[in-house]
């Protein structure tokens, strides 16, 4: 089986219902066939001061949907709490079922808050869950005209696969788990502009 665990960028920002509603729907989406494939779906949420664990590692629907139906949004970013808390239920499940293969999916625009050198931080914490070899995704939610490159920078530390905000739709985030979760190792295929 495997460990899907979404942790999710749920600071203030006007893009944050839509990263939590299309989360939302990609986790409950995931539950429905986790039974079958004896999967789990687990989603760590940051915000404010701290990482909190919204939804446990499950494979029960009901349990995720009573979970998630109302997540808190709102205040500074600590990128940082969240890669350790996934770090710390990770080396949980691990030790519950060593076979159990993990694919973490980060869902942020980059840009850590709060405390000090709060993206160096987040890059230390980043390092040390590829050092776990976690397979990981980080779905870009940047927007905007100034663009920083921050989670595109984040994926590099944590040697996994960015994604950007375009793709970050329920259907799309389920499809994108599915395909990483199937190979352990995810597969972006990018569209590309023809030049006129």
């Amino acid at each position: 089986g495997n460990l899907v665990l979404f942790v999710v960028d749920a600071s203030g920002s006007m893009a944050a219902r839509k990263r939590m509603s299309a989360v939302k729907g990609a986790v409950l989406s995931l539950l429905l066939d986790a039974y079958q494939r004896r999967d789990k779906v687990g989603l760590i949420t940051f915000r404010g001061s701290e990482a909190a664990v919204a939804l446990p590692p499950t494979s029960s629907v009901d349990a995720g949907a009573a979970r998630l139906e109302r997540l808190p949004t709102g205040g500074r970013t600590p990128l940082a709490a969240g890669l350790l808390k996934a770090r710390e239920v990770l080396r949980i499940e691990r030790l519950r079922d060593p076979s159990r293969r993990p694919l973490l999916v980060v869902v942020t625009d980059g840009r850590a808050t709060g405390g000090v050198d709060p993206v160096g931080r987040a890059g230390r914490a980043a390092r040390l869950l590829a050092d776990d070899k976690v397979a990981s995704v980080v779905v870009d939610c940047e927007s905007g005209p100034v663009r920083l490159g921050l989670a595109g920078a984040l994926a590099q530390d944590l040697r996994g696969t960015p994604v950007t905000l375009d793709e970050l739709r329920a259907d799309s985030v389920t499809a994108l788990v599915r395909d990483a979760r199937a190979t352990n190792t995810p597969r972006i295929v990018r569209k590309t502009r023809r030049a006129a």
